[in-house]
């Protein structure tokens, strides 16, 4: 399946490329009984109902064009919302001084999950500010024990 959704993403990129959007997500999943072709895209500022038609009209062309996959499926262009997953180190990367959550596959310190502000991203880990009641502290997280992370909002 990852080679299809390579393939998938080769498609998609020139039009994103045209149009100053970017890609944060590409998944294709069978979900009650039918597939779906999920795409996320962003832009510097938003991206708007307008733009995630556009996207949905030449890429729905292309894919009709090329036929890449063989099941009948739905395409579905979205923003990837306020809390967006962070998949790769390029958005994670970018997310540096923003507020995030960090979900475990295990407890560290107690804990399952963390938010704060990402401060520091390396091969081997990640470094969080995080407020424990009125206090500020460090927390430095194996990636290898991360299962999900997102971008949180603060309150």
């Amino acid at each position: 399946m990852d080679t299809k959704i390579e393939e998938l993403k080769a498609i998609l990129q020139p039009i994103l490329d045209e149009h100053d959007f970017f890609l944060v997500d590409l998944e294709f999943v069978h979900e009650r009984g039918d597939w779906y072709l999920r795409v996320y895209a962003d832009k510097p500022g938003g991206i708007n109902i307008e733009d995630c038609a556009l996207i949905s009209e030449e890429y729905g062309e292309k894919l009709d064009e090329l036929d890449p996959i063989s099941p009948a499926y739905y395409l579905e262009v979205s923003s990837p919302g306020a809390e967006r997953p962070l998949k790769n180190d390029e958005s994670l990367q970018d997310s540096i001084g923003e507020y995030i959550n960090v979900s475990l596959y295990q407890k560290l310190d107690g804990e399952k999950s963390y938010e704060g502000t990402l401060l520091e991203l390396t091969d081997d880990q990640i470094t969080l500010e995080i407020k424990v009641k009125n206090l500020k502290k460090k927390v430095e997280i194996s990636r290898d024990k991360i299962a999900k992370i997102r971008m949180a909002i603060e309150f």
